[in-house]
């Protein structure tokens, strides 16, 4: 049995409506675009707080978005197969600040409240029976809109995230290396520094693979601590700059998880962050000087490090040991000086002490309890001992190398 031949198949005459839209409905939105515009801006000003309290240029600026949506409905609907750029023709009319102006969730208001005013206009608008043409059409395009508008802030948020990363980069680099400047705090301001009191740097190492991850997990643990923090990745040393606390040890065990294995220094407490720079360099010396230092505490404070700051060539340390030891201690009287030295050179035994100076153990008992009050540090601490004596030994050169 024999099939007979296929004849040649008829136009679909939905197909073609569908693919170049109908003629009546196009030259109706034509018309209505203005007043569809006009309607939308309306129901904005009706309903939307927001658009209410905006300064006028913002709203202007939106009403050229709503206008621009409009006109690309339209001609989406005239050649829906072209699948334009929907995000260029539509936000593309606003200048790039205005995603700053308005958040995410105030455009998908206002996108909503466009929309909503085009379907309720498909029964004057469409031709007689395109209505469900008309009305599907819609419901793609506010799809489409849609992924236009998370597309457009996705990236003004990639864009502006990677530009906040270079200026915070620079401003770390800046109080690193010792070139804060009044142009540092309009920087630290963008990024939402808010001046707190107290402000210190930790540095340590930084670990390998990406460093915005180690970032991102510095500033997770800030959040957790109710920090501030401005960090950055600088060469193999991870820098972050901590306000808003007065517990240097407590802020930096709450940061510690992202740094590599090694040691962890923790700068002094400063007033501000262009003093901040003094916390750094103070860290940046405690770091280099760990190596002297096996048995160092993690996290552990500059100042703990005085000693092996000093012999490494920090003449910061130097300076600090000398005029917030012993200076106080030779001011204090010598017979302080004195019994500290005979204590310390005497493997700090009292009873050997007593006997060089000649005088009873419990004088020599009262005397260090003075040099603890003076100075901050103890005799009896074998770690204490060392700084003091390494105070000693720096203040007596700090004396000899004076004119007479």
């Amino acid at each position: 049995m024999s099939v007979p031949e296929a004849s040649p198949s008829a136009p679909n005459d939905r197909d073609d409506d569908s693919r170049v839209g109908h003629a009546a409905t196009l030259r109706r939105l034509e018309k209505s675009a203005g007043s569809l515009a006009a309607a939308a801006i309306a129901r904005m000003d009706e309903s939307l707080p927001w658009y209410r309290a905006m300064p006028p240029e913002n709203r202007s600026w939106i009403g050229l978005v709503a206008q621009a949506g409009i006109a690309a409905f339209t001609e989406w609907f005239r050649h829906p197969e072209t699948k334009q750029a929907i995000s260029t023709d539509v936000f593309g009319t606003a200048p790039r600040e205005l995603t700053r102006a308005i958040t995410l969730r105030q455009t998908v208001e206002m996108v909503r409240t466009t929309i909503e005013v085009m379907e309720e206009a498909i029964e004057e608008v469409a031709a007689p029976g395109d209505e469900a043409l008309l009305r599907e059409a819609l419901l793609v395009y506010a799809r489409e809109i849609a992924f236009a508008t998370a597309q457009v802030y996705a990236q003004a948020a990639e864009a502006r995230g990677a530009w906040d990363a270079r200026l915070e980069s620079l401003v770390v680099n800046a109080v690193l290396s010792g070139e804060a400047d009044e142009g540092v705090l309009s920087r630290a301001a963008a990024l939402g520094w808010n001046a707190p009191e107290q402000v210190l740097v930790v540095l340590g190492t930084a670990p390998d693979g990406d460093s915005e991850l180690t970032v991102d997990a510095i500033r997770r643990a800030a959040r957790h601590a109710r920090l501030q923090v401005l960090t950055g990745v600088l060469g193999d040393r991870l820098v972050v700059i901590a306000g808003g606390s007065t517990d240097p040890l407590h802020t930096a065990r709450a940061l510690i998880g992202p740094f590599a294995p090694g040691p962890v220094v923790v700068g002094p407490v400063v007033p501000d962050l262009l003093s901040a720079t003094r916390s750094a360099q103070s860290a940046a010396a405690g770091l280099k000087a760990c190596a002297a230092w096996p048995d160092a505490p993690r996290p552990v404070l500059a100042d703990d490090l005085l000693p092996e700051r000093a012999m490494a060539g920090d003449t910061t340390a130097r300076d600090q040991l000398v005029e917030e030891i012993y200076r106080p201690l030779e001011e204090a009287g010598s017979a302080l000086l004195e019994t500290l030295s005979v204590y310390l050179e005497q493997a700090s035994s009292l009873e050997g002490a007593a006997r060089m100076l000649f005088v009873h153990p419990n004088t020599v008992r009262y005397r260090l309890r003075r040099v603890t009050d003076v100075t901050g540090w103890s005799p009896s601490d074998v770690r204490s001992a060392f700084t003091l004596r390494t105070a000693l030994i720096l203040g007596r050169l700090s004396d000899a190398e004076q004119p007479l």
